[in-house]
C-alpha cells in the first residue's frame, strides 16, 4: 500500500470511531410511519425531535411523540398498557432538546412552563445536563426544573 493509500485508511477508519458515540445515544428499534403515542394517537415518526420511547423487558416498544405523553402514560398504566407493570420497564428515553440525542429519561432534566411549544402544545424540555437546562430557562422563560421522579399528572396540570 501506499503512503496516500495508508493515510486516506486511517483517515477513514478515525472518521467512523469519531462517529461511533453519534450512535451510542440511539437504540433500535424506532417508530415506523404506523406507530402511533399511546396517550393522543398522533403518528410518533412525524416528531422526531420530540421523541419519547420505553422499552420493556419482552422487547416491546411505545413510542410517544413527546415526554409528556409519555408521563401521562408511566401515571396511567393500567389505562394504557393494560399487564405491564413499571417493573416490565427496561428503559425510559427522551431527546435532548439541544443535541436530539437519545438520553435516560430517568436521568435527565425537564424544564416545564417554557415559551417553546411540542406537537401537543406546552411540553417538557428534556436535557442530559443541568447546565444546559439552566441556560434554557433563562432564555426561554421555563418556570420550573424537574427530574423525573418529581414529575407527576398533577404537576403536568399545573402547567397545562
Amino acid at each position: 500500500m501506499t503512503r496516500k493509500m495508508n493515510i486516506i485508511v486511517v483517515s477513514v477508519i478515525g472518521t467512523l470511531l469519531a462517529a461511533l458515540p453519534l450512535f451510542a445515544g440511539s437504540t433500535a428499534p424506532l417508530p415506523s410511519t404506523q406507530d402511533k403515542c399511546p396517550v393522543c394517537g398522533m403518528f410518533v415518526s412525524k416528531y422526531p425531535d420530540w421523541l419519547a420511547k420505553i422499552t420493556y423487558k419482552d422487547g416491546t416498544v411505545a413510542f410517544f411523540d413527546g415526554p409528556k405523553d409519555m408521563f401521562r402514560y408511566l401515571a396511567n398504566l393500567k389505562r394504557y398498557a393494560p399487564g405491564k407493570a413499571p417493573t416490565a420497564i427496561e428503559s425510559l428515553q427522551v431527546k435532548d432538546y439541544y443535541s436530539l440525542q437519545m438520553i435516560d429519561g430517568r436521568t435527565a432534566y425537564f424544564v416545564l412552563g417554557s415559551d417553546v411549544f411540542g406537537p401537543m402544545g406546552k411540553e417538557l424540555i428534556p436535557f442530559a445536563n443541568l447546565s444546559a437546562a439552566q441556560e434554557f430557562m433563562k432564555d426561554h422563560q421555563g418556570k420550573k426544573l424537574l427530574r423525573f421522579g418529581q414529575i407527576s399528572n398533577q404537576t403536568l396540570n399545573a402547567y397545562e
